[in-house]
């Protein structure tokens, strides 16, 4: 019994995701490992664009594939306002903080590099939080929908904060400017109409196929195969030449109930791929006031918006759900690669932006703790909020939704339907 007892103390406190113990260990390592390999040398070489492309696809895919389609349909003007106004609004709240603390005005680029929600954080913590079915697909669709307006917002910001710090011509990070994000988009399209084409008619060869056989199985076995070759192939192309969009997009319509585990499995790798290179980097040095004031900004940025402005788009939500996603703020990956996408144009960008994105993750996590274990008042409110301790669903929700089980960090959805899912 002494050794049970034992084992009891060691163990992690229940608010604690066992894959934030997993990220913390990773970014040490990162962190010894960098301290005798710079990493540097590798930024720029198709091999490491290609490596942290697939991890920011990886992250999209399984952030829009674990979502609640009929949350996602009812709530689509604040997934809207969200990716446009609110992202804006953010960038805009986070460059005035840096550039008023410092005055420096090359840190109004700060703002964008932090401003979005990282994907890939948001799909491999899953249920960690106490959101409601509705509010997390609010999340979801926030965090994977901001990368495109933060693009564009890079092009822009990026040119008149070179021209602010007596910088002529324009900043690398602009590519071909307008002309380039169009062809982006275009790109991103077709990759996403040849991936729908291909998996609607493998479902309808594979059907065919199984019906002249008389074999049913047949066809969820052929349609497996069909699905994840799909899937592993449109994630290669997008690593390769950055369309996200179109990753991001497909979670929404390539699902099979046969991938969940092996979705869910890929985002937990990749997530702590992305802290050890975090490390990495940290060890190369850090911007410690600079990006502890940035990560503030960041989280504070969120809270103004998703309490501020998302209630005028989006009516019904319990407050513990309000306030969950004002605490939504996660970074990780996404932002990195922002940062070493401006280095080249503003050196010390990812000196600042590393310690910020540790700041921004205590924080949640911080968050998510106090949430998880809120004040004895709080529990006993009587609002029909989530439970603390049982972690019902709001009375305000689907009580269908509420089996519903995001991809990530949680057991599976049961069911050929679950989470709008095709039964193939």
């Amino acid at each position: 019994m002494a050794t049970s007892g034992r084992a009891r103390t060691w163990r992690l406190p229940a608010s604690v995701p066992g894959i934030v113990a997993g990220a913390a260990g990773t970014l040490l390592l990162g962190l010894a490992v960098g301290l005798v390999a710079d990493p540097h040398a590798l930024v720029g070489t198709g091999g490491y664009l290609f490596g942290a492309g697939l991890l920011l696809a990886v992250g999209l895919y399984g952030s829009t594939y674990s979502m609640d389609l009929t949350a996602l349909r009812a709530d689509l003007s604040g997934v809207v306002a969200a990716v446009t106004l609110g992202v804006v609004l953010k960038a805009s709240l986070i460059a005035g903080v840096m550039v008023l603390s410092f005055g420096r005005p090359e840190y109004v680029v700060l703002g964008i590099a932090v401003a979005q929600i990282d994907p890939l954080s948001v799909a491999a913590l899953g249920r960690s939080g106490r959101m409601s079915p509705r509010a997390r697909s609010l999340l979801t669709a926030w965090a994977s929908f901001d990368d495109p307006m933060t693009v564009l917002l890079t092009l822009y910001v990026a040119a008149y904060a070179h021209t602010a710090t007596g910088h002529a011509g324009a900043p690398a990070v602009a590519g071909d400017g307008a002309r380039g994000y169009a062809t982006g988009l275009a790109l991103n399209a077709a990759l996403l109409a040849s991936v729908v084409l291909l998996w609607w008619a493998g479902r309808r060869v594979a059907s065919a196929a199984a019906s002249a056989a008389r074999a049913p199985r047949f066809r969820k076995h052929v349609g497996a195969v069909l699905t994840g070759a799909l899937v592993v192939a449109m994630l290669v192309l997008a690593a390769a030449d950055m369309l996200m969009l179109a990753v991001a997009v497909a979670g929404l319509v390539v699902r099979s109930a046969v991938l969940d585990k092996a979705v869910d499995r890929a985002v937990t790798v990749a997530y702590l791929a992305a802290f050890l290179a975090l490390g990495l980097f940290l060890a190369q040095g850090v911007a410690l006031l600079p990006g502890v004031v940035l990560g503030l900004a960041a989280f504070g940025a969120q809270a103004v918006v998703a309490l501020g402005v998302m209630p005028l788009f989006v009516r019904g939500l319990e407050r513990r759900d309000r306030v969950a996603l004002g605490l939504g703020q996660q970074n990780g990956i996404t932002a990195v690669l922002i940062a070493l996408a401006l280095e080249r144009d503003f050196p010390g960008t990812v000196a600042t932006v590393g310690p910020a994105v540790i700041t921004v993750n205590l924080l949640h996590a911080t968050s998510q703790a106090l949430l998880a274990r809120p004040p004895r008042l709080w529990r006993r409110s009587g609002t029909g909020e989530l439970d603390a301790d049982e972690g019902r669903p709001s009375e305000g929700c689907d009580q269908s939704a509420a089996h519903v089980t995001p991809a990530h960090g949680g057991p599976m959805a049961k069911g050929p339907l679950a989470n709008g899912r095709s039964p193939a």
